[in-house]
């Protein structure tokens, strides 16, 4: 395993993130504990989850049919793996998410000092520990001023609640915003930047990743593989392996030709595209741990490969022929 400072802090973290959000709703408490494990023994010491996970529409877009699905499910079962001790939590880069509402009842959710203060306390029970390494806010909240979100946030800080902070969909604004009101208070404020980005999709490169690198904030890519997209789809589906329906069957569709070409790319390196979707993203300056979501153990080694991949400039050529990305803004539609 490969290891990285997060941003422009002194923790180290593992250049893959173990992302959770499929553990409960679609992967059973005891294989998830399985894969945790596992990660440890791979090395990886960065785990990333959401008090909302385990919810019935946990992950986006999927239905998990399960009587026991509900909002902090994940939390909980990432607590009770904890729990048993052995080093797991001393050898864990905890992180979790607050802002999605838990519960319909007003101050439930978002970002008020109010919901700040409750949702820690609620996040720490589940996970059944004393502090959270990477406190995240999920969203933008543009109806609480910075000077209330970051008072709140200097108070878990200095209650030793949490020990650093950091954003998820924020656009470049909001990252020089929220890093600039931080400083004015004299505060350590964004580390890190949770983001969509990956070969397909390539906004971020507009503004997001400019912003991030500027302020020294680690970008961790979230849906590396687009949902599955860049993970061998199309040969997938040639043996059988994998039906589309739906949503997916028309990203497909619309993207058929530039999946084909990239397959054919990753089948003339021999390798897997979802490696090589991933070590592309660690080539990505400013990029920290792109966030792998497995549902299995087989899946979460699979990961590993990405770590060995090596892609030389002409085949970062292509790739950028296959999926053009962004220049940083103005540059990108002006001179």
């Amino acid at each position: 395993m490969e290891y990285t400072h997060l941003g422009r802090s002194g923790l180290s973290v593992s250049r893959l993130c173990l992302g959770t959000m499929n553990f409960g709703s679609l992967t059973p408490a005891a294989e998830a504990h399985a894969i945790m494990d596992h990660a440890h023994e791979l090395g990886m010491n960065f785990f990333d989850t959401a008090n909302t996970y385990g919810r019935a529409q946990s992950p986006p877009g999927q239905v998990a049919k399960n009587d026991q699905s509900h909002a902090g499910w994940t939390e909980e079962i990432i607590g009770d793996w904890l729990a048993q001790g052995g080093g797991r939590r001393e050898r864990t880069v905890l992180a979790t998410k607050l802002y999605g509402d838990m519960t319909s009842w007003p101050n439930d959710g978002k970002l008020s000092a109010l919901n700040i203060r409750r949702a820690c306390d609620a996040s720490l029970r589940r996970l059944r520990t004393d502090y959270i390494d990477v406190y995240q806010m999920h969203h933008v909240d543009r109806a609480t001023p910075w000077d209330e979100i970051w008072q709140a946030m200097q108070v878990l800080v200095t209650q030793g609640k949490v020990l650093y902070l950091g954003s998820s969909n924020f656009a470049g604004w909001d990252i020089a915003r929220a890093c600039e009101t931080a400083r004015a208070r004299d505060f350590t404020g964004l580390v890190s930047e949770q983001s969509l980005y990956n070969l397909m999709t390539r906004a971020i490169e507009l503004e997001v990743l400019p912003a991030a690198r500027a302020y020294g904030v680690g970008v961790i890519p979230w849906s590396p593989l687009e949902g599955g997209l860049l993970g061998g789809v199309l040969k997938s589906e040639r043996e059988g392996r994998r039906r589309l329906a739906g949503r997916s069957k028309q990203q497909v569709e619309s993207h058929r030709e530039e999946i084909q070409a990239y397959e054919d790319l990753c089948d003339k390196l021999g390798e897997e595209p979802a490696s090589v979707a991933l070590a592309w993203l660690l080539h990505v300056d400013g990029v920290t741990a792109p966030i792998i979501g497995p549902r299995t153990l087989a899946q979460l080694d699979s990961a590993q490969r990405a770590l060995q991949v090596t892609l030389d400039e002409d085949v970062l050529a292509r790739l950028d022929e296959i999926f053009p990305g962004h220049k940083p803004a103005p540059e990108d539609y002006a001179w």
